[in-house]
């Protein structure tokens, strides 16, 4: 019985129109609501005005806009034309545009503010601006300092400076030198990115919860919680400040497709460039649109999107992953990762569908089977195509997962989970979530859509709605923001670092506590408007308190140790000597000095990470002889030692010779190496600088 139903209900010829239903919501193509009219969803559609169900899609949504309007109404209905989005009150769009718009420059201004406040950055010398990037953002800006080689070469000149004093008013410093100043250019690349970034978390927050108010309630949270997810404030240029705008504008994309009754491939094109410049800086981005597609396919498997729009969803994917690989030149660790291998096994199974139907077991059967098939197919495809390959670039982040779970210890793994960054969230976090009442808006959020997909299922497992096969549930789009939201807790529980990606899709999921679909029956009662700004008062106590103390550092940066060093470096050894050391300190030297260096942080590459470990032996139990010999092989002239390094101590096990221990524990016991050389560098290593910080050991070759 349950065979003939399925296939009854799947496979059966294009059926007639069906009439519609009284739970198709106005999130299905609806002009829903100019949003914020109480009652707007209650009232009876009038014989002129058709809900979702009752209007034929195509004539509905590309309807010709009225003439005239000026070039900014052709613009805007043409962008509506190729992006498949509904009409609405013009009025209402401009609104949302310059409230948007309001939004990005409130948030320019305030992260600009903090920075210049912890940095004073627009006092600062070009060395020292230099010298205040760190990590992998320093490598980031010696590629620019290539590049604007080049440029000077053909003649094009730029100006670009830090404007921004602290509290002399606005004026431009003379020690900008153009387009030769990359920290200059990177920070304002930066700040432009993040207020165009807060311009599409209003238009998210709107689209999404079908209101401006959810706009609001989306930029106030993250206004009140700023300093759970962006590390802005004292390191500008990192990877994902590029990336994650434009994951913003992709899940917004998503969003829509998801809600749209028919694909426009103005949505579909526009979906893949986001995905290509979100994945372009960061490699880790693949990671997020793995728990993306994830979340997708659990969407489709249960119903709520059609297999045509999963399809194609999923072409845009590999489309974009393709894109990446030939812009990357030829990166091979995207062709083999837990993403690319999913996208495969997804595609698969959708080719299979009509045989997953001819198997006659239950819904809830098929569900697990296609579950099973999707998480097992996709770390097989992994392992095989990286052993095919040959690649390793990304094993290091499986062993860090497995550390989570298990005992695992290698020399890698010690490196992330001893910093704290890439440790468990801190208890502290969901504290403060819930001082700014963010937490428990989410929740409250949460549980209505756990109930509307409870609902949902239990419908489907017990039969009682034998309609559901002939049509998709409703508000798919629900449904996946919260599987994304408990993929994205997953990912920052495990790694803190990671609440990049939780605490702004909190507030996006905040935005829906002015949703009708999911709180009409308290709209009935209450006008949303009192509901919202309620809740927005009571997250301001707490969150005004979160803003003042960010507005209140000050600081000023130094390094004269660092300062010293570059410049001993810059003059006093050839332009072609190779130095060795840790890896912010390389960053700096590769970035200030314009030296040769063998390690750096970009710790994704598997070569990289085996020099980094041949390079960190100097703060091992090793004899010098023994890592100056490996020194030698890397064709290394100097080393830069850090005492620091051989002494600080995170937490216990912590200690770069503690970390040595696991992974050489035959020299247990040993002084540290590090140690010994910090008094007496000789035979093998002669001293030719130090300052306070800093000794430089040139190596003795025989």
């Amino acid at each position: 019985m349950v065979l003939q139903a399925r296939n009854k209900h799947r496979e059966a010829a294009p059926k007639p129109p069906q009439p519609p239903r009284a739970s198709q919501s106005p999130l299905r193509g609806a002009p829903d609501v100019g949003a914020g009219a109480p009652g707007a969803e209650r009232a009876p559609p009038s014989p002129r005005r058709k809900g979702a169900a009752g209007r034929k899609g195509p004539r509905a949504e590309s309807a010709p806009p009225p003439a005239g309007g000026g070039l900014g109404g052709r613009l805007a209905a043409g962008l509506r034309g190729a992006l498949g989005l509904r009409r609405s009150g013009r009025g209402r769009t401009w609104t949302t545009l310059l409230l948007a718009a309001f939004a990005a420059v409130l948030h320019w201004s305030h992260i600009t503010h903090l920075f210049e406040n912890d940095r004073h950055f627009s006092h600062l010398s070009t060395l020292e601006r230099e010298m205040a990037f760190r990590t992998e953002m320093v490598i980031l800006a010696s590629w620019y300092r290539i590049y604007t080689k080049i440029m000077d070469l053909i003649g094009i000149q730029t100006k670009i400076c830090w404007t921004v004093t602290r509290g002399e008013g606005l004026s431009p410093i003379e020690s900008c030198e153009g387009l030769g100043d990359p920290a200059c250019f990177y920070v304002a690349v930066i700040f432009i990115l993040n207020g165009l970034m807060m311009a599409l978390f209003f238009i998210y927050g709107t689209y999404l919860s079908g209101s401006q108010l959810g706009g609001l309630v989306t930029v106030l949270c993250f206004f009140f919680n700023h300093g759970e997810c962006t590390r802005v404030m004292w390191t500008p240029p990192l990877r994902e400040s590029f990336s994650y705008p434009f994951l913003v504008l992709q899940m917004l994309l998503v969003t829509h497709i998801l809600r749209a009754t028919k694909l426009y491939r103005g949505s579909l094109i526009a979906l893949c460039i986001s995905n290509v410049f979100f994945m372009l800086p960061w490699q880790f981005a693949q990671f997020v649109l793995l728990t993306q597609i994830a979340s997708l396919f659990a969407v489709y498997v249960v119903g709520y999107i059609d297999i045509c729009k999963l399809r194609k969803i999923i072409y845009m994917h590999m489309i974009s992953l393709a894109l990446c690989f030939v812009l990357m030149f030829g990166n091979s660790m995207l062709l083999t990762s837990y993403y690319a291998s999913s996208l495969v096994i997804i595609w698969g199974l959708l080719a299979m569908k009509p045989h997953f139907l001819k198997i006659n077991v239950s819904e809830l059967s098929l569900w697990v089977i296609q579950g099973c098939f999707w998480l097992f197919g996709t770390v097989i495809l992994k392992y095989l195509t990286s052993k095919i390959f040959g690649i390793a670039d990304d094993a290091h982040i499986g062993n860090l997962l497995t550390s989570k779970f298990f005992s695992y210890k290698d020399f890698d793994t010690l490196l992330y989970t001893c910093a704290a960054e890439f440790d468990f969230m801190e208890k502290e976090t969901p504290l403060r979530y819930t001082k700014t009442l963010l937490l428990p808006v989410v929740l409250v959020v949460f549980i209505a859509v756990i109930r509307k997909i409870v609902s949902d299922m239990w419908g489907v497992l017990t039969k009682q709605q034998t309609h559901v096969r002939k049509h998709q549930l409703d508000h798919g789009e629900l449904v996946y923001h919260a599987l994304q939201l408990l993929a994205y807790t997953a990912l920052g529980v495990l790694i803190m670092r990671l609440k990049l990606f939780l605490t702004p899709h909190m507030c996006v999921m905040a935005s829906l506590i002015c949703s009708r679909q999911l709180f009409g029956w308290l709209f009935c009662k209450v006008h949303p408007g009192a509901v919202v700004f309620a809740v927005l008062a009571a997250m301001s106590i707490q969150g005004s308190a979160n803003l003042q103390t960010q507005w209140n550092i000050v600081g000023e940066f130094s390094n004269l140790p660092q300062e010293e060093l570059i410049e001993w470096i810059k003059y006093s050894t050839k332009p072609d000597a190779v130095f060795a050391g840790a890896m912010p300190t390389m960053a700096s030297v590769k970035l200030s000095a314009l030296r040769p260096i063998v390690n750096h942080p970009h710790y994704e590459d598997a070569g990289l990470r085996a020099r980094t470990k041949i390079v960190y032996s100097m703060y091992s139990r090793k004899a010098a002889e023994e890592v100056k010999q490996e020194l030698i092989k890397l064709q290394v002239n100097y080393y830069i030692l850090e005492e620091s390094w051989c002494i600080r101590r995170s937490k216990p096990g912590c200690s770069m010779p503690e970390i040595w221990d696991v992974e050489d524990p035959a020299n247990v016991g040993k002084p540290p190496l590090c140690n010994l050389l910090v008094k007496e560098s000789k035979p093998h290593f002669t001293t030719v600088f130090q300052n306070s910080v800093y000794k430089v050991l040139e190596v003795i070759e025989e």
